[in-house]
């Protein structure tokens, strides 16, 4: 894993990824919770091919700014790149954009460590 490698995904706002449906808030637009769940969907899929078998990451850190609402229907698109690697820690720029225009809704940083699964779950009690 090295600075400058990257993951996008696309996603369409559904009902069931508003605000109204994820418990944070009223309305129904995209809701931050689901916003932040794409970002580490696009940080996870842009790890993915450099893990060893039984390896995977979780996330440590989330800084992330929602700034425009996207309703039922719009299609957002979410890029991760990475921007720092430091042994098993990776961060993230996490940038996300309304596909027909270009517009950022949203963007931040998410870091996260690569682990053994196995061993992590046994220390975590499961």
């Amino acid at each position: 894993m090295e600075k400058g490698q990257s993951a996008t995904i696309e996603f369409t706002v559904t009902d069931q990824d508003t605000a109204a449906a994820v418990g944070s808030g009223a309305l129904p637009v995209l809701g931050t919770p689901r916003l932040l769940a794409w970002c580490e969907a696009a940080t996870c899929r842009a790890v993915e091919g450099f893990l060893s078998p039984g390896q995977t990451s979780v996330g440590t850190r989330v800084s992330l700014e929602h700034l425009v609402a996207s309703p039922v229907g719009r299609t957002v698109s979410v890029r991760a790149d990475v921007v720092y690697v430091d042994g098993r820690l990776v961060r993230f720029e996490v940038v996300a954009e309304h596909t027909d225009d270009g517009k950022v809704i949203g963007h931040g940083e998410v870091t996260r460590v690569v682990v053994d699964g196995e061993r992590f779950l046994a220390r975590a009690g499961g």
